[in-house]
């Protein structure tokens, strides 16, 4: 690969050219219908996640010590600033396990991109639910490019993806919905990109990882508001040599494909690429899951009728999730695969009644838990980022019998797609769970009808509790 020199920024200005010149009318209507059921998606997850420990320490916490009140903290009645607002909400939909995931790009993209948008909708009342719409999709095109630029190594290498990536997608949201001209966002990206951050290592049972998605949105903001006002940023903070993006994150000068940053841009919408979850666990899990569940539906079994569990999975899958279970609290539990297949087994499902402190310990759990095991296969690896939740999942009974199953991906996925049903149902579990029945079924009408909405402020407004 060539190496880039200090001025040469064609690829972070050529994502400022095309986030700050979209249009509505540009978007395809699939794209449009695709990111509205997304961002159902994300606001009932966040709705839910507004009553978890996590979230609580942090409303409290930051509310005693900032007392601007412009912007709604989802689920319930409290306000914050803005960029609180969006550390606290991204953070809520990230906060169970529960929201999107760009598999190939390794994102969870409305959890960075909605709360720092939907803050400048509040301050800056009069943002038409169109340019809401195209803002929104200007944010989760960016993110995902630059995971694929960056490759699952990424993530192996102790980055979480999330936090990382996130800030571009934040930061490119926010420039749209404040209308930035190129330049200037080609600054709000070098703002937002010079903040990423994020360990892996938060995965073991740490309540911060909840929050990296949630710092990822404030950061993206800060770059917004910041290159708003005149600030400046790294002109070429993807391209850089030395210290740049890419090569810092990937430790080198040729393990990443900066061509995958602009690839396609208006033929190819990675918006499409974002999958849903049906589990209230990390999206590597997902698949061994719907494995399972496809093998029951042909012979039923439960937790005693299994023998062991083998899973081979790619390297990314081994290292994510197929560690010993060890009890660290919820985080680590909802994020190791052994402990999900045995609550599965135990419970018939894994969804968030699943998840409770009480149940992180629970003897039956590690029992079932100590029955699975996880291989890495090298074929799976090979087939690239696309394939990194691929699974070939062998049950092993007490009878002797053996059932096999490989699954590519999990239910819900971008290739096969939840109905507008499925979602809608899924959004309003999770929403009355803080929110008045018919003020739910407000928001999801407003969300499904966004194009029509003449202040987007009036989301925020619908996710009030009164």
């Amino acid at each position: 690969m060539a190496h880039e020199t200090s001025s040469d920024n064609r690829y972070t200005r050529g994502i400022a050219e095309f986030v700050s010149k979209l249009r509505y009318e540009d978007i395809p209507p699939e794209v449009l219908t695709r990111i509205k059921l997304c961002m159902l998606d994300s606001l009932g997850c966040a709705i839910y996640g507004a009553d978890l420990e996590w979230t609580r320490i942090m409303q409290t916490s930051l509310g005693a010590v900032d007392t601007t009140r412009t912007c709604t903290i989802w689920g319930t009645n409290q306000k914050i600033s803005a960029p609180h607002a969006a550390l606290i909400n991204g953070t809520q939909v990230q906060g169970f396990e529960l929201d999107d995931v760009h598999r190939q790009g390794v994102l969870h993209v409305g959890a960075v991109v909605l709360p720092a948008l939907i803050s400048i909708a509040e301050m800056r009342p009069g943002m038409s639910g169109k340019e809401f719409l195209a803002s929104a999709v200007a944010g989760y095109e960016i993110g995902p490019r630059i995971g694929i630029c960056m490759g699952p190594e990424h993530i192996a290498q102790g980055w979480h993806s999330g936090a990382t990536l996130g800030v571009f997608s934040a930061a490119s949201g926010a420039a749209r919905g404040l209308k930035l001209d190129v330049d200037k966002t080609v600054h709000a990206l070098g703002v937002a990109g010079t903040q990423a951050a994020g360990l892996m290592a938060a995965q073991y049972g740490a309540m911060v990882k909840r929050m990296h998605a949630g710092r990822a949105s404030q950061s993206g903001l800060y770059g917004a508001l910041l290159a708003e006002g005149g600030f400046t940023g790294i002109l070429n903070v993807l391209e850089s040599e030395y210290g740049g993006f890419c090569t810092t994150f990937s430790r080198s000068n040729d393990r990443f494909k900066l061509e995958e940053l602009t690839k396609d841009f208006g033929k190819v919408w990675q918006t499409m690429g974002v999958a849903l979850k049906f589990y209230s666990c990390v999206g590597s899990n997902h698949t061994t899951l719907d494995a399972i569940r496809l093998m029951q539906q042909e012979q039923p079994f439960g937790a005693n009728d299994v023998k062991k569990i083998v899973v081979h999975g790619s390297q990314v899958t081994m290292d994510h999730v197929g560690w010993k279970y060890v009890p660290q609290g919820l985080t680590s539990a909802q994020l190791n695969l052994p402990y999900c297949v045995a609550t599965w087994l135990l419970d018939g499902d894994c969804f968030v009644d699943q998840f409770t402190e009480a149940k992180v310990a629970d003897p039956e759990r590690m029992k079932h838990a100590g029955k699975v095991e996880v291989h890495h296969d090298d074929a799976i690896t090979a087939k690239g980022s696309k394939f990194r939740h691929m699974v070939r999942v062998e049950v092993h009974l007490n009878d002797g019998k053996k059932m096999e199953r490989t699954v590519e991906a999990g239910r819900g996925n971008e290739n096969n797609f939840a109905s507008e049903a499925d979602i809608c149902e899924k959004f309003e579990k999770l929403a009355v769970k803080a929110l008045p029945k018919a003020q739910v079924q407000k928001l999801r009408d407003a969300i499904l009808n966004l194009e029509s909405l003449k202040d987007a402020s009036e989301i925020a407004q619908l996710m009030q509790k009164s």
